[in-house]
């Protein structure tokens, strides 16, 4: 037992960023994560859904509150400085009390914090916290470390501490091969990826060193220690992780296929000394703010804008408590990062803020005592250790740059952010954007629209932007507006290639809105003929055309997600919505239960297993399952009908049938109401910027951040590329460099014909080439010439050179000629007049060679005029 804790109640919160049930589980049956398994069988796990925006600061600042960024403070990587421009996100902008500061106020507890995000400068606790700067902080001479100012609470602590920072220079050999054992195979010159994991795992060692000395020199009784050392190996290892994907070569993935296991194990090492120092006594949560993709669902790269590498994040984090009062060998259901604080108050007997945002996981504990609220802990006075009203703190430029260029190298941040003039600008723009995407998930479009105006206004450039704000537009009932904003940033016609899936999914939002349900259907067929890996967007896809009436569109999208990812429950929720409505009651409970297993907070997946329960004769599990749905929505008012027939016909309870009679009733009442306020604003508009075209937009965007676009390895290949609108000669080019030598690359799927006697030389998995870039890395295809239509050219892998042979043909020719084609295949043409087609065909010439002139520097081309030709 730890003799430095005189009380034997302590708290030991250990923070695994990105840490994953999908890598743990594995390895726990092989026992190899015998700490975590011991905590597992003598406590409880479960998932822990995470928060949007995925961003670390702002979610382990949730964990420790309890409160959404609105009200935490917390927005973002970096935050805005009055002298440098900008600063990471700090401990003097959090606006409300964390676990640490109500503990120290209302236990007289002393509390450690290691390494949390947002913690610098170090709060005033009774205890001992070093900050998030401390352990990130880089060595300034030889031998000789800096610590940072204000990076230690007491200060006297900092010479004491500094030397139990590891150097990624004492990264040795032996540390080094138990994760790379071929090591030694790799040449340094070229390959900087061994370099990158000494730098991780000498962090990660010191936080480690910093926790356990904290740990047993000073008495204590709750300790929070933060490790993100999962998270970043993830992003630089992950894609090595059994099973090989399709990209990712024998060799690389020979040398670095054990890394993310080793990881996994040495954290279950660390974790188990931590719980050593903490004693028996101790609740130990350990906990994940999300999750990290590790199988079929890995992307193949990260989308241009700052914090791209959050596609790798999976929703559900994960969750262990192990202590006194908790209980034994359970799963829970249902948790959110919010939740965190909230149970660790009632576990220790005391109330939970009426203004914090999670709840108890009553289910966790043994015996809880009933739980109680107060206002707020941010009204109670006395000594909570944070900083004082007068505290004045000046951000070290040095220090500040230092780790922003930490995050922009991990991908985190905007590197021309970080470094340009405007960098101030920038940081308050993405602040404000993620503080949009916050209102957005808490269902408070009006705000998030309010604040994305603003910044389509500053930065018209960031289609990002764009894409939320006709989001904001959608959720507010703005139908009208959503659309004409898409039409505006999107110009119609133009190719699924030309335009992202998710403005098409908005598309069809913003059409079902305003009742135009062929359209809508429309919109969906291009998504579905076009999205192969993405589990989300076959999801919504489904639920689209539940709402327009179509369960066997949306039974073949939800079976789509679930082959993705069996895991996938809002794909298992969508299916028992589809066999409810066919009437198939067993398939929809069936369907049901896997969902809530797999995830418990899923109120329809509730509601359908309530319905189909009834429907079996089941009343008293459907009243279970039904009575979880209103627990989890109260307002949804077909759960308070069921149940309020179900105790009036089958288990007679006069009150409780009149109980949920009445709140039916009320919740119509309200909901005609708000819906007659929200049809008013289907065909409203809003003013909006002045947009530029897609192309103008990626080169802007590149002109920005072009760290975002060098950062691609270069392959070291060159392609020749036959480009043009269709009919505009790119055929006979073919036929010319065949003739010269140059074989073209093609399958023969289309065949010659009267349009094309000589052939038409496609390769037709090319129009794929966008959503999987490996296509170009078949052996010897630079040596053959590639037909890549003009809406195609924006997809190409840019870590590739390109020779492009445009075609220029006279746009009235071109349109005659596709409508000669047109007629000859049996297709009645073209929908809209002559002119309208002739305007449309010449912006989309325009707008291509604009992008091909201006914009990528790996393109090469040369304009072929086809009547010369």
């Amino acid at each position: 037992m730890n003799s430095s804790n005189p009380d034997s109640r302590c708290v030991l919160l250990v923070g695994w960023d990105a840490a994953d049930w999908q890598v743990i589980d594995p390895l726990l049956e092989a026992g190899q994560m015998p700490v975590l398994g011991r905590l597992i069988e003598g406590g409880v796990m479960g998932n822990l859904a995470t928060l949007h925006p995925v961003i670390s600061p702002m979610l382990w600042t949730s964990i420790a509150t309890g409160k959404t960024a609105d009200k935490h403070g917390i927005h973002g990587f970096a935050e805005p400085d009055p002298v440098i421009g900008m600063r990471p996100s700090s401990s003097v902008s959090r606006r409300t009390k964390a676990i640490w500061n109500i503990f120290q106020q209302a236990l007289g507890w002393r509390c450690n914090v290691i390494g949390w995000w947002a913690s610098h400068p170090a709060e005033p606790l009774s205890g001992v916290v070093v900050t998030d700067l401390f352990a990130r902080t880089h060595q300034s001479g030889p031998n000789q470390w800096r610590v940072p100012a204000h990076s230690v609470h007491p200060a006297t602590l900092a010479a004491e501490l500094g030397p139990l920072r590891m150097n990624i220079n004492e990264v040795t050999e032996e540390l080094v091969l138990p994760f790379i054992p071929r090591a030694a195979e790799i040449d340094q010159k070229v390959d900087s990826r061994l370099e990158s994991f000494a730098s991780v795992m000498s962090d990660a060692c010191s936080i480690q060193a910093l926790a356990t000395a904290t740990m047993t020199s000073i008495p204590w009784q709750f300790t929070a220690v933060y490790f993100d050392a999962i998270d970043h190996f993830s992003h630089a290892f992950m894609p090595y992780h059994p099973p090989r994907q399709e990209h990712i070569s024998e060799h690389d993935f020979e040398l670095y296929r054990e890394v993310m296991n080793g990881v996994y194990r040495f954290h279950d090492m660390m974790l188990g000394r931590l719980v050593e120092l903490a004693g028996p006594q101790a609740l130990v949560v350990v906990c994940s703010d999300h999750g990290f993709q590790s199988g079929a669902l890995r992307p193949l790269a990260n989308p241009h804008d700052p914090a791209g590498p959050i596609l790798w994040h999976r929703e559900y984090g994960m969750l262990v408590m192990n202590g006194p009062g908790v209980r034994r060998d359970e799963r829970i259901y249902g948790a959110t990062l919010l939740d965190i604080a909230p149970t660790l108050l009632t576990w220790a007997g005391l109330p939970v803020g009426q203004d914090m945002d999670g709840k108890p996981l009553i289910e966790a504990l043994d015996s809880p005592c009933p739980p109680t609220k107060i206002p707020s802990w941010d009204e109670v006075a006395g000594n909570d250790g944070r900083h004082p009203s007068d505290f004045e703190w000046a951000a070290s430029p040095e220090e500040s740059q230092g780790l922003l260029q930490q995050f922009a190298a991990l991908g985190y941040l905007d590197k021309e952010t970080v470094q340009g003039a405007g960098k101030r600008e920038g940081v308050e723009c993405e602040s404000r954007y993620n503080l949009a995407q916050v209102y957005l998930s808490t269902a408070r479009p009006v705000e998030a629209m309010t604040i994305l105006e603003d910044l389509v206004a500053l930065r018209s450039w960031e289609s990002r932007y764009v894409h939320q704000l006709a989001n904001a537009y959608i959720k507010a009932n703005y139908f009208r507006a959503a659309e004409e904003l898409l039409e505006r940033a999107y110009p119609m016609p133009a190719t699924v290639a030309e335009t992202p899936l998710m403005v098409w999914i908005l598309r069809a939002r913003a059409r079902i809105g305003r009742s135009d349900a062929a359209g809508a259907a429309n919109c969906l067929r291009i998504i579905m003929s076009n999205m192969l890996r993405h589990t989300s967007v076959w999801v919504e896809t489904g639920w689209l055309w539940m709402e327009l009436k179509e369960p066997a569109a949306a039974e073949a999208c939800f079976t789509r997600a679930k082959e993705l990812d069996s895991d996938c429950a809002p794909a298992w929720q969508g299916l028992s919505s589809v066999h409810l409505r066919r009437g198939e009651n067993s398939a929809a409970i069936d369907c049901a239960l896997l969902a809530v297993q797999l995830l418990h907070h899923l109120p329809i997946a509730h509601f359908n297993l309530g319905v189909a329960l009834a429907r079996e004769g089941q009343f008293d599990e459907s009243i279970i399952a039904l009575r979880r749905t209103v627990g989890m929505q109260p307002k949804m008012v077909d759960a308070h009908r069921w149940l309020s027939a179900l105790y009036a016909a089958k288990r007679p309870d006069t009150f409780l049938a009149g109980a949920h009679r009445t709140e039916a009733h009320r919740q119509s009442r309200d909901r005609g109401m708000e819906t007659l306020a929200r049809k008013a604003r289907v065909e409203q508009t809003r003013a909006v910027a002045d947009l530029p075209l897609p192309s103008e937009r990626e080169r802007r965007e590149m002109e920005m951040r072009p760290g975002a676009f060098s950062a691609v390895p270069a392959s070291g290949k060159t392609f020749v590329i036959v480009s043009g609108l269709p009919r505009s000669g790119t055929s006979l080019m073919m036929q010319m460099l065949a003739a010269g030598g140059l074989p073209p690359k093609t399958d023969g799927t289309r065949a010659a014909d009267a349009d094309n006697p000589a052939g038409y030389l496609e390769w037709d998995a090319i129009k794929r080439v966008a959503r999987e870039p490996r296509l170009l890395d078949e052996p010897g295809l630079e040596r053959h010439a590639i037909k890549v239509i003009s809406a195609l050219l924006s997809g190409l892998p840019r870590s590739h050179q390109y020779l492009i042979l445009f075609m220029r043909r006279p746009i009235t020719e071109i349109a005659r000629s596709q409508a000669t084609m047109l007629v000859r295949l049996g297709n009645s043409g073209m929908d809209r007049d002559e002119q309208a087609v002739l305007s449309a065909l010449q912006a989309h010439s325009e707008s291509v060679l604009d992008f091909l002139r201006r914009s990528p520097q790996n393109f090469s081309v040369l304009e072929v005029n086809f009547p010369s030709l």
